[in-house]
């Protein structure tokens, strides 16, 4: 068994792996990347970069034919080749030696193979040809391993084969009949993408669509998915598969006895922890848990502050971006340690030691995009914020919105604590709001008072005047 020391060894090489990667490297420590499949992860090949590049070429053609003047220039059908030959581009044809290059370049070493724990501070990697590699952490290893694919066990699931989101995002084949299960995030984009595609695309929720999100989000996304030609059904739950051995079809048995014939059926349900395979029980964790972890992404439960978890390992909000940004905090807080600095928490520091989760921003690309960061209405008043919430109907009042599209349709709804006019959540949706939502990430975030957005002056004639007219919605509101 070869055996090597490091004072780093980070476990998955997805975008949060890299940024701890780089991280660790830049405060001068030595650091072993291991990984699995490809240097990159679930989001560069199977998920946020794939889905996008799918979804990019549907949207903009939607936001053509709202404009007077430019739809008529828009002829035929979407061309499926060329929209796959992008996505190919965009996820390098599934190569990732560039992006293991890019992290070779840093100083790390790249070492691929199965990583597990195997006790404190050691990490046994098993290489694609069966060779076993021991490696010694002596300051700390990183969990970045991300998320699976959850699906309920359902009757007929081995005989289906169903897409998850690795299919959905990685076929070249656009299926003439595609049922989705599932009401989230993954399930409308994917929706929006294969509808656009040419598939007849049926979406199967139990729920309202994106139901963590302020009401009047799913109600907007589903109007415009059936616009589009999606059948939604909503309130219903899945119980049985199988698939026809001549013809290939899908039956989808529901509750009640109604069935959806298919080609091929998506679940978009959930995900699910990767951690049942790491090693977990040898240093006294539960495999296949999620890791319960501090504000430092330190895991709770391990002696010795060592080992962090990051991204969706840690199940706190699992977008590639939160992933990252809890990277960083980690690396920062592993650099302190390692030259015995106390890990600075403080709320003004250069590089804060802890994970902030009060702005958590998450885009949906779907038609009409979906913007939130912060608290929905709802959850503010279940914490006991006394609060105010205000709404925009951003085609009514904004210029720029009526210029970025002839009828155009979206809301925009601010929660504020009345106790200092602070802004605890903003959601938007409508086309184009996915760009203005870092201006609300940094007003929640900041925890930038109302008197004070008034001085943040949107230009005109642009989407972003949404703004002024939230504000002069609370003025009028509180006055």
């Amino acid at each position: 068994m070869t055996e090597s020391s490091y004072d780093v060894v980070v476990i998955g090489a997805g975008p949060v792996g890299q940024t701890a990667a780089d991280r660790c490297r830049a405060a001068g420590l030595s650091v072993a990347v291991v990984e699995r499949e490809l240097v990159g992860g679930e989001c560069s090949y199977w998920a946020c970069v794939p889905s996008k590049a799918l979804l990019r070429p549907v949207l903009a053609l939607a936001d053509v034919r709202r404009l007077d003047g430019a739809r008529d220039a828009v002829t035929g059908a979407i061309d499926p080749k060329g929209v796959f030959a992008r996505r190919d581009r965009y996820v390098t044809d599934w190569d990732d030696s560039g992006q293991a290059a890019s992290v070779a370049a840093t100083g790390a070493e790249v070492i691929r193979g199965h990583g597990r724990l195997d006790g404190p501070r050691q990490v046994t990697v098993t290489s694609p040809t069966g060779e076993a590699i021991r490696l010694a952490a002596r300051h700390a290893v990183v969990i970045s391993v991300g998320s699976g694919a959850s699906i309920p066990e359902i009757p007929g699931l081995d005989e289906v084969r169903p897409w998850t989101n690795r299919q959905a995002t990685d076929s070249s084949r656009v299926p003439r009949r595609l049922a989705i299960v599932g009401g989230g995030g993954v399930a409308v984009e994917m929706a929006t993408a294969w509808q656009g595609l040419g598939a007849e695309v049926t979406l199967l929720a139990r729920s309202r669509l994106l139901a963590t999100m302020e009401p009047f989000v799913g109600e907007a996304v589903e109007r415009g998915l059936r616009e589009s030609g999606v059948e939604v059904r909503v309130g219903v739950d899945v119980r049985r598969l199988s698939r026809d051995a001549d013809s290939g079809a899908v039956a989808v048995e529901l509750g009640g006895g109604d069935v959806v014939e298919v080609d091929e059926v998506m679940f978009a349900t959930g995900r699910r922890p990767l951690t049942d395979d790491m090693g977990l029980d040898t240093v006294g964790l539960v495999p296949g848990t999620w890791l319960d972890t501090d504000d430092t992404l330190t895991v709770a439960g391990v002696d010795g502050g060592w080992l962090y978890a990051a991204g969706d390992a840690n199940h706190r909000a699992l977008l590639t971006h939160q992933g990252k940004y809890q990277a960083r905090v980690a690396a920062a807080v592993i650099a302190a340690r390692a030259s015995s600095k106390p890990v600075d928490t403080g709320a003004w520091s250069r590089f804060t030691a802890t994970a902030d989760t009060r702005a958590v921003p998450q885009v949906f690309f779907t038609d009409p995009e979906v913007g939130s960061v912060g608290v929905t209405e709802q959850q503010a008043r279940d914490a006991g914020y006394p609060v105010s919430v205000v709404d925009v109907e951003i085609g009514d009042v904004v210029m720029g919105a009526k210029l970025y599209a002839d009828g155009y349709r979206g809301r925009a709804r601010m929660v504020v604590d009345d106790r200092g006019g602070i802004p605890l959540g903003v959601t938007m949706v409508g086309p184009g709001v996915g760009e203005m939502l870092h201006s609300a990430t940094v007003a929640v975030a900041g925890q930038v008072p109302i008197e004070r957005l008034w001085h943040v002056v949107p230009c005109f004639p642009t989407v972003s005047e949404v703004w002024l007219r939230l504000l002069e919605a609370y003025r009028d509101r509180i006055s």
